[in-house]
């Protein structure tokens, strides 16, 4: 398999719920708007907390200054593992529990943080900027390594680290963060782009105002399946722990359980199919 590490820079903010207004004029422009921006990269994740933002560098450029805006002091760069080759964009889906043992596992095994970001086609593994070096030295043995640049697929170059590291001591990796579950239930499902303008104003009121949204623009699961969700921490967790998507992940993946993760900038999450969820 091969890891490719994409050319953003990326940036992971908060948005305030009372300063969702602020930026909704910039939100809109990077969603809906992509012709009038540089940004090549954007997402955003609404919790009960808050809105976490991640976006590339050019994206960041459109919000404003604002009280309401809290943004992680890393640069960080996003991680995509491709089955069989391929570019990124036609990579098959790859669920967290798949690669729980080829990639979280040793990234936190060597006291590297991640940030984890599934969506309904793959998942990206978001690690900071000045971890590469060890990122690439963890993974090496496991995946043909390759960057994108200029929207080009290439062979990543080593980076010329390869002494000072030392094989970790594998230790058992416990919960150690409460774990909640709300009771409503989500659906996954992946909007066609040809779709967008069409069912922007829909969009916007699912963004922003909690409003409905239609079934038939969407590319869902065949099975329809629904999922339940997971909050991991009580309290916010920050960026620099080590371990946590990996604690979360590994049961899961030995027990054969896909899932969905998602790291927001105070809690992580996970979403488990209703089918399986009694297996937890």
């Amino acid at each position: 398999m091969e890891l490719h590490i994409l050319e953003h820079s990326l940036k992971v903010a908060s948005i305030a719920k009372e300063g969702i207004q602020i930026c909704t004029h910039g939100l809109i422009k990077l969603a809906f708007l992509p012709s009038k921006t540089r940004c090549k990269f954007f997402s955003l994740t609404e919790t009960p907390e808050d809105y976490t933002l991640i976006v590339d560098e050019e994206g960041f450029k459109e919000l404003p200054e604002s009280e309401h805006l809290s943004v992680a002091e890393a640069t960080w760069l996003a991680l995509n593992v491709v089955s069989g080759g391929g570019s990124t964009t036609n990579s098959q889906p790859i669920g967290v529990t798949k690669i729980a043992k080829s990639v979280i596992a040793p990234l936190a095994d060597h006291n590297i943080s991640v940030f984890m970001l599934s969506t309904y086609q793959t998942d990206f593994i978001l690690v900071r900027e000045r971890d590469l070096p060890m990122v690439m030295h963890t993974l090496s043995s496991e995946f043909t390594l390759m960057r994108v640049v200029n929207g080009e697929t290439v062979a990543a170059n080593s980076l010329g680290v390869t002494n000072g590291f030392v094989k970790p001591k594998l230790v058992p990796r416990p919960i150690i963060h409460p774990l909640s579950s709300p009771s409503n239930m989500f659906c996954v499902t992946s909007l066609d782009p040809d779709t967008l303008p069409s069912v922007a104003t829909l969009l916007m009121d699912v963004m922003f105002y909690s409003g409905g949204f239609p079934n038939n623009v969407l590319f869902t699961s065949a099975s329809g399946e629904l999922w339940k969700m997971v909050r991991i921490g009580g309290q916010p967790l920050g960026f620099d722990e080590c371990g946590i998507v990996a604690q979360i992940s590994e049961p899961l993946a030995t027990a054969d359980i896909p899932a969905y993760y998602i790291s927001t900038f105070k809690f992580d999450h996970a979403l488990v199919s209703d089918g399986l969820y009694g297996k937890l």
